[in-house]
């Protein structure tokens, strides 16, 4: 996208409410066009014959042919940008995640009604996924250009105040903290897959709606040599073990002597996201310091930056994935401009490399 130019939407889904109340909230950014509604994969082809859009939005459930199917086709003869827009339902879970297998960049839940300010971030979140997947680089297609994000965002300071890092015992226990947005689910799966049984202990925030996140830690756990599960408030950090952030919650890393633990809380949106980033990011520059290895990966927007060069100060070792192998290089880029990191690596390497500073 250059200039002025819009970011134009085709919105799929069988349900004419949730067509109209998605068309309201994506045109109420000035950044945003609807080109079209369809009620089925059929007149969605209709449309993108006419017009191809920048980004589809898409139900998984649907007469004539459901979303998955229709991703395939779409995926295979002409790929565009897929944001799947699923229920919160256990099975609706499992199944928007395979999406996500299949080429989808990224999962938003359906609008539901709730609270002014429930609203207003769900308002927010539903268009930022749509202009992270913009940007994204899918199978096939070439990498967009970034698209400003204008409203206002809040910082790690709305959660975890900053503070000069106090000293600590001396301990020798490593803790690798990673932050991952659009396109991490397969970049987090890469990256796991090749950690050793005896990896140090891992902490996770990746951008995704609540109950997502258990259903994709059950799936990583099932094909990881390492345990991999959805954090609960207190748990240790344990070597041979990664922790992922549950959606919807900020996960702060925590030491009590030489155990590292980690915290659930609520509150606002921080960089725009909950969990954020910069949440873990900074925790683990005031618990972890030098015995923290930072990692940031795939993702539009710039959360986790101000995180990692907190954690550099504080003596933290930091790693960014490279522009060739991220789907959208926005918080690595970010990061790398800040001086927060000390190398730019591709995903393929990173494993590796945290082992080997750990050791």
């Amino acid at each position: 996208m250059t200039g002025s130019r819009k970011i134009r939407v085709l919105i799929v889904d069988d349900s004419a409410t949730v067509r109209q109340t998605l068309k309201q909230v994506l045109e109420g950014d000035p950044q945003i066009e609807v080109m079209g509604v369809a009620s089925d994969p059929f007149k969605a082809v209709e449309l993108i014959q006419r017009e191809v859009p920048d980004v589809i939005t898409l139900d998984i459930e649907m007469p004539r042919m459901d979303g998955l199917t229709f991703l395939e086709k779409i995926m295979s003869q002409h790929p565009i940008p897929v944001v799947i827009c699923s229920s919160l339902a256990g099975k609706g879970s499992e199944v928007a995640l395979t999406a996500l297998d299949k080429g989808a960049v990224e999962i938003i839940t359906k609008p539901q009604l709730g609270t002014k300010e429930f609203l207003e971030e769900s308002h927010s979140l539903i268009r930022d996924s749509v202009k992270s997947a913009a940007q994204a680089r899918v199978r096939g297609g070439a990498k967009r250009p970034a698209v400003m994000q204008v409203s206002p965002k809040l910082s790690a300071d709305a959660v975890i105040p900053k503070v000069v890092s106090h000293a600590m015992i001396q301990t020798t226990e490593k803790v690798v903290a990673v932050g991952a947005s659009t396109g991490g689910t397969e970049a987090l799966r890469e990256f796991l897959e090749a950690m050793p049984l005896d990896a140090p202990g891992i902490v996770i925030v990746q951008h995704m709606p609540e109950h997502f996140t258990a259903r994709f830690a059950e799936r990583l756990d099932s094909i990881c040599r390492i345990t991999v599960k959805e954090a609960k408030n207190n748990d240790t950090i344990l070597r041979g073990q990664a922790l992922i952030a549950p959606g919807n919650r900020h996960m702060l890393l925590k030491r009590s002597g030489a155990r590292y633990y980690v915290e659930l809380r609520d509150g606002p949106l921080v960089s725009r996201h909950r969990p954020s980033v910069d949440v873990l990011f900074r925790s683990a520059a005031r618990y972890g310091g030098r015995n923290v290895v930072g990692v940031i990966m795939t993702g539009m927007g710039d959360d986790g930056a101000k995180g990692m060069l907190e954690m550099k100060e504080a003596g933290a070792c930091n790693l960014a994935q490279d522009e060739a192998t991220c789907v959208v290089f926005g918080m690595p880029a970010e990061a790398i401009k800040m001086g927060a990191v000390d190398r730019v690596m591709p995903l393929g390497g990173m494993a590796l490399e945290v082992v080997r500073l750990c050791r």
